[in-house]
């Protein structure tokens, strides 16, 4: 096998020496869902030391147009996507070590596993996430790339401590949220541009060439045939309170989570927001319809059934996630729809 990097050492900015600090790094993995497996794919055919995978879902037939990793065996088996993945990881490159945590990606989990990583990627679907992504990151100073997509859009940016704009900084210039794949949809080559995006920034960071890594935010989207490059350098705020010179990480604080309660006697999970919102009911219930679920409401709540589970929504945020115990599960179908 000692030709298996052979092609990737003959890149100059790479080179053996390159070669070897890629071997000798710790990516820490946020999700193994479309972003998550063709980036983990793309790290240990590249030859990192060392991968670490959290997810807290499973392998759905819906997964399959676009997370290169998993099969039908996979969906049939219900399997958990960092297991999964794990399984299919080792047979592509033995000799990465790859760690895989069904679990969701709490900023307690997250504060576990951060010791000795090198490079944290961003491959999750809800913006609580990537907060606690970012403070963490923050707090310890380790390098983040973020990176989403919907539809035909796609972005991405890397988040170096101490010398860019976090994404609590970004939040006030650049309009990040919206969509999700469950409401707006997905096409596979939105997918694998963000994944070129992330990766070859991951790269970069992993041999250390830091005056190559973008400074840049990176949107496109591939239908409408736009892109765009703008630099963020003025948007970092140095009185962020996750980057600036009196940080305080806030997103690591559990008051800022979105709130999970298993009602007492019943198989529900409520939850709440961690800012209560004003949510237009009949314009949810529309959006619901319209992905083919069925839809009941009045003027207080709505009220949608799905194949496994029943979610009530109040117009103050708040959900009832009925047909589960399960905290993470509940939240995984809330930010399916809320971000």
């Amino acid at each position: 096998m000692s030709e298996r990097y052979s092609r990737q050492t003959l890149f100059p900015p790479i080179g053996k020496t390159g070669q070897e600090k890629i071997r000798s790094k710790h990516v820490l993995m946020i999700g193994a869902g479309a972003l998550g497996s063709g980036n983990a794919e793309l790290l240990v055919r590249a030859g990192v030391g060392r991968l670490t995978i959290v997810d807290r879902d499973y392998v759905e037939a819906s997964n399959l147009q676009r997370q290169q990793l998993y099969t039908e065996d996979d969906v049939a088996e219900k399997l958990p996507k960092a297991a999964a993945a794990e399984k299919r990881l080792r047979a592509i490159n033995s000799d990465v070590e790859i760690s895989a945590h069904i679990a969701d990606a709490t900023p307690e989990k997250l504060a576990q596993l951060v010791d000795g990583v090198d490079l944290i990627i961003d491959a999750t679907d809800n913006f609580e996430t990537r907060m606690a992504i970012n403070d963490i990151s923050q707090k310890n100073k380790i390098p983040w790339i973020y990176g989403a997509c919907v539809g035909s859009f796609g972005m991405s940016f890397s988040i170096i401590p101490g010398k860019t704009p976090c994404l609590n900084c970004l939040l006030k210039t650049v309009p990040l949220q919206g969509m999700t794949c469950d409401t707006g949809g997905i096409i596979g080559p939105a997918v694998q541009m963000v994944i070129a995006h992330q990766g070859a920034e991951a790269l970069k960071i992993l041999v250390e060439d830091w005056d190559a890594v973008r400074t840049s935010f990176v949107s496109f989207d591939l239908w409408r045939n736009q892109y765009t490059s703008m630099k963020m350098s003025k948007a970092k705020d140095a009185g962020c309170l996750s980057c600036g010179e009196h940080p305080e990480y806030p997103y690591l604080d559990v008051e800022n989570m979105t709130k999970t309660t298993v009602l007492c006697g019943r198989d529900t999970v409520q939850i709440r927001p961690p800012k209560q919102q004003q949510l237009n009911l009949q314009e949810t219930a529309g959006k619901m319809r319209d992905l083919g679920y069925q839809v009941k409401g009045n003027p207080y709540l709505v009220s949608v059934d799905m194949s496994d589970n029943r979610m009530v929504i109040f117009q103050d945020g708040r959900a009832l996630i009925h047909g589960t115990k399960d905290l993470a599960q509940a939240r995984s179908i809330y930010q399916r729809f809320f971000g």
